[in-house]
């Protein structure tokens, strides 16, 4: 008894420690491979190892004439190339010091001569894309970029593993969290996913990243299927990539069907590198260099014999052991590292399992049946969350008094007094219960792990003390503030309050400080969940003391409400740009109805709740009214209605029944605001207060949407007047009395996004109903 007692306390301390205490190896990428591509030649470089220092060889294709580049380094640790332009790194005089040099080209195999475009502390990480280059500084972590016009990130939080693509750059964090950064939210920025990795690479819109497992998760502009099964490595070219399974075999995909070469199926490799259309591979079993993509290559992927296979690397740095023979090409006591498995360094060995035993009870070998691994796992779960409670209960009974306690997210705000200078901020009532007992229960069910915990006095500092010079808006639960963090970042702090101006009757209830707490967890939880390019990112929080503070991205354009009802010159003044607008909202909340999990309803969609960034992307915010939705069509929810006068259901404000088709009804309401610049509730030419739906859809059902369309926009082309009239098909069609009617966010998408096109093309829109218009277009 005593025996089994220690196996099964052993394996449950392998369980917590797979759980917890193995992260992915760190990995400086650096390559000792480039590829380049210019006009209709390409450039494959690579590390060769000289008598007293290494050196670059290259070649092209198709020509494959040999190219000899100026000796401008003294050895070369990593190269890097894109779009006419090849790049070395070295260690100077001191392993203290990089020095980086390029080439630029335009026609290859002309004469090439190098710049030196970086000497100072060591870069352990480099990497390109087409045109961009970054690297981390050792110790720091510091980004530094080249070639990348306004490029302005402070950023620290990438650890490893820079992958840089057409306007992005990504890396691990120490914990094998993928982050990204760049301006191309429609594709990869906002779409990062969560969990833990242990490889990363990019392309030129999309990204892909191994997880500990060794699956492939990618996310952007993706083309084709990726394979599945385990893997180790991979490359990513332009709609294209190849992946290095753990067997060190290769596999391919992308658009067009495309696949690793027949010639090739059946070689090993030990790494991998890409550049638009081109792979090259390290052979495992001669360190010579392979590459395939083009006519050329596959019929003679054979580039080098030899070459360095990989960077050198101190002894400590190679969590898997070193790569054979690797004392042929590295110098005072440096290895090459090989990569790691997902079953073999990433995590500890496991004991071999015995075969399965005839019977069900415990022999005196002490071999496991099924009967005592049903019990070891139910054990160890129970034991891991009775631990688990043990040290929720801990922190906040003994960390919270400190201000090191976590804190939940706030949904409407309303405007609170100035705060003095001293930072003495109180609220008038204590947390109430409810908001701790929630909180603890989220934070150990791990919502809102990967979000950052931002200290108080960062967020006294930044807004001045929440002074009135840096606030931007106000709500029912309090205030939103702009600021520039430390980093450089812009945010939008929003600070819940509770004062006597409170929406709510009683002013600073009980009950008003529950509801602002509700809403405050909601808008955390459920923002901690989703992730999506047309959702406002949530990028972490603040509880110390009674302060509730949530830290989004900043989104510089305002909201869609100011661009219709209150500037007096918008840049959206034409039909596509508003189009555009309705379409990453519907984007957004489509996500939330049909992707999120679990799904969600948003309770409040309304035009100022869709915020607009720099590069006029638009998205959902202010989650704090939002519920847990139906998981099918025949489910609803029976709760107090809630939400804002104007843009309510009436089916859910008159039975209280909330369906998705009640998000549909309010995002119609959005729709009619955008085609008439009319606000949701507005004073007719006699100055009664009428609703816009009352006023917009007799017009739009009688063919006469020209009388209603804002005069502030031009009016349509004859290819814009049939895509408007097609968005005010659709708009009526969601403001339909009952849920049954409308469409579902989906179709929503499909409409608008058919609207844009039209708009940019002769339409073929039926003037039917917009549901018979999808059915029609899905026969």
């Amino acid at each position: 008894m005593a025996i089994l007692s220690l196996k099964f306390l052993f394996h449950c301390s392998l369980l917590l420690s797979l759980l917890f205490g193995f992260f992915p190896p760190f990995i400086h990428s650096l390559s000792t491979v480039a590829i380049s591509e210019t006009g209709n030649q390409t450039l494959v470089c690579a590390i060769a190892h000289g008598e007293s220092s290494s050196f670059i060889n290259c070649t092209t294709s198709p020509r494959r004439g040999r190219i000899v580049l100026d000796p401008a380094l003294r050895s070369v640790s990593g190269i890097v190339g894109g779009n006419g332009f090849l790049c070395g790194l070295s260690s100077f005089h001191s392993s203290t010091t990089s020095v980086m040099v390029c080439w630029r080209f335009s026609d290859i195999g002309s004469s090439m001569t190098s710049k030196r475009v970086y000497r100072g502390p060591v870069l352990t990480n480099l990497d390109s894309g087409n045109s961009k280059i970054c690297g981390l500084l050792n110790g720091s972590n510091a980004l530094q970029c080249w070639q990348w016009q306004g490029f302005n990130y402070n950023y620290t939080a990438l650890a490893s593993n820079l992958a840089v693509g057409d306007d992005f750059v990504c890396g691990l964090s120490s914990s094998g969290q993928v982050q990204c950064l760049g301006n191309d939210a429609n594709y990869v920025t906002n779409h990062v996913p969560m969990g833990n990795f242990s490889f990363l690479a990019a392309g030129f819109r999309h990204a892909c990243a191994v997880s500990l497992n060794g699956s492939l998760e990618c996310w952007g502009n993706v083309v084709g299927e990726k394979p599945r099964g385990e893997f180790t490595a991979l490359a990513l070219g332009e709609n294209r990539g190849c992946a290095l399974r753990s067997n060190k075999t290769v596999s391919c995909w992308g658009e067009n069907g495309y696949n690793m070469p027949e010639s090739l199926r059946n070689e090993f490799f030990i790494s991998l590198e890409a550049k638009q259309t081109i792979f090259c591979g390290v052979r495992m079993s001669d360190y010579s260099l392979l590459c395939w993509g083009n006519e050329d290559f596959d019929s003679n992927p054979l580039v080098f014999n030899d070459m360095v296979p990989g960077p050198c690397r101190a002894s400590n740095q190679c969590s898997c052991g070193p790569l054979p023979n690797y004392e042929e090409y590295c110098d005072q006591g440096l290895m090459i590292c090989q990569l790691c498995s997902p079953s073999v360094g990433l995590w500890p060995p496991l004991p071999e399992t015995p075969p399965p035993s005839p019977s069900l009870v415990v022999e005196k070998s002490g071999k496991w049946n099924a009967k005592m691994v049903a019990l070891m796992v139910f054990g160890c779960v129970g034991s891991f969350s009775l631990l688990l409670a043990l040290c929720s209960f801990l922190f906040f009974r003994y960390c919270r008094d400190r201000g090191s306690s976590r804190i939940h997210d706030s949904g409407r705000l309303e405007e609170g007094g100035s705060v003095p200078p001293s930072g003495q901020i109180a609220r008038s009532q204590p947390v109430a219960p409810v908001l701790e007992k929630r909180l603890s229960q989220m934070i150990s069910l791990g919502n809102g792990g990967q979000l950052e915990e931002f200290p108080l006095h960062v967020i006294l500092k930044v807004t001045e003390y929440f002074s009135e010079d840096h606030k931007i808006g106000s709500g029912s639960f309090g205030s939103v503030y702009r600021a520039t963090l430390e980093d450089g970042r812009e945010v939008a702090i929003k600070r819940a309050e509770t004062s006597a101006s409170s929406s709510y009757a009683g002013g600073a209830t009980r009950r008003s400080i529950e509801d602002k707490d509700s809403a405050f967890l909601n808008e955390l939880e459920f923002l901690s969940r989703v992730n999506h390019k047309n959702l406002v990112r949530l990028l972490g929080y603040c509880e110390e003391g009674d302060e509730l503070v949530l830290v989004y991205e900043y989104m510089s354009n305002y909201s869609l409400h100011n661009h219709l009802h209150k500037l007096q010159s918008s840049p959206l003044t034409s039909w596509p740009k508003r189009i555009k607008v309705a379409l990453d909202a519907a984007r957004g909340l489509e996500y939330l109805h049909e992707f999120a999990v679990p799904r969600l309803i948003h309770r409040d969609i309304k035009s100022s709740n869709i915020l607009i960034n720099a590069t006029w992307t638009a998205k959902v915010s202010d989650f704090g009214l939002s519920l847990m939705g139906p998981q099918d069509d025949e489910s609803h929810l029976l709760l107090r209605a809630a939400g804002t006068m104007g843009y309510m259901d009436p089916e859910y404000y008159r039975l209280e029944v909330l369906t998705s088709k009640s998000d549909v009804y309010s995002f119609g309401v959005v729709l009619l605001e955008v085609l008439s610049g009319r606000k949701a509730i507005h004073k007719n030419e006699n100055g009664v207060p009428r609703n816009v739906v009352d006023y917009a859809v007799p017009y739009i059902i009688h063919d006469e949407i020209h009388r209603i369309l804002d005069s502030r926009v031009p009016a349509p082309t004859p290819f814009e007047i049939e895509a408007v009239a097609y968005v005010g098909y659709l708009a009526a069609d969601c403001v339909m009395p009952e849920g049954r009617d409308r469409p579902t966010m989906t179709e929503v998408v499909n409409s608008l996004e058919r609207a844009l096109e039209a708009c940019l093309a002769p339409p073929l829109l039926s003037r039917s109903t917009t549901r018979s218009s999808i059915e029609t277009s899905r026969s």
